[in-house]
């Protein structure tokens, strides 16, 4: 399939990028197009002006200030998970990043565009989530910035105004033990459910794939907060994670199913988190 007709603008830096935005409400931000050019092919998706900040030198800087990690949004996602920076700083976004597409997808989507398109079955949603990261956005009025855990309101839909680019995420870097898993019928599929893990002074779960946006998981966390993570608190928690969802009924899997990979997911991340 053809999307439909639009008009295609190259600014030569965020400012610009940001002007053209506000000068028409159904323009659309184009970075690596992994989700939004899919969505146009179907006509789910019809933007008037496509403004490209694919390759905007500004967005694509991956670096460490003192104790965060800051990546720009163009970075691609390839490039964060194989950068020894990120590694390094924060293991569980490589570990996420592994399971988002396909190494050619991966090549092209960049991590601004996975979390600014919201998609509630996206890991790097999860992952951000989870690790307490910041995204900056730049718009009209200037920048301000977003706690992950207020970015995403609903599926597809983030808390940006229509006129706001993301311009870079930041995560902050902690001593702590880290574990992702995801269930999904072939690798690099949609994922039916999955959950970043992370404890460190605290604990956090974060599924995905089993509603409208990426939550965390409180009942498990609260299984697990103080205690020895042994065999018994895993299966607990994974037991607690998956009742206290509720998934929704859709052609890739009934609720049932996705509850079941939930808890599938959570014992497998805590697992590694319980080997780190």
């Amino acid at each position: 399939m053809k999307p439909p007709p639009f008009h295609y603008a190259r600014p030569s830096d965020v400012a610009e990028a940001v002007q053209l935005l506000a000068s028409d409400e159904d323009a659309k931000a184009l970075a690596g197009g992994q989700s939004l050019l899919p969505m146009m092919n179907f006509r789910l998706a019809r933007p008037s002006v496509l403004v490209d900040i694919g390759r905007l030198p500004e967005l694509a800087e991956l670096r460490r200030e003192d104790d965060v990690l800051v990546i720009g949004a163009g970075v691609r996602q390839r490039t964060a998970e194989t950068s020894q920076l990120v590694r390094e700083a924060c293991p569980l976004l490589g570990q996420a990043l592994r399971h988002v597409g396909h190494h050619q997808i991966r090549s092209r989507g960049t991590v601004g565009g996975s979390l600014a398109h919201a998609d509630p079955a996206a890991e790097l949603c999860a992952a951000a989530t989870a690790l307490d990261a910041e995204v900056v956005v730049t718009g009209i009025n200037g920048r301000r910035t977003i706690p992950a855990a207020e970015l995403f309101v609903a599926p597809y839909q983030t808390s940006l105004s229509a006129d706001e680019v993301l311009t870079e995420v930041r995560v902050p870097i902690r001593d702590a033990r880290c574990g992702f898993a995801e269930i999904s019928p072939r690798s690099g599929d949609f994922a039916i459910a999955g959950v970043a893990a992370v404890l460190s002074d605290e604990v956090r779960l974060v599924g995905f794939g089993i509603g409208g946006t990426v939550q965390r998981l409180p009942e498990a966390e609260a299984a697990l907060d103080g205690t020895a993570l042994n065999a018994e608190r895993i299966d607990t928690a994974a037991q607690l994670a998956a009742d206290s969802t509720a998934p929704p009924d859709d052609l890739h899997a009934d609720p049932a199913t996705r509850r079941a990979a939930l808890r599938a997911a959570v014992q497998r991340a805590l697992k590694q988190v319980a080997n780190a």
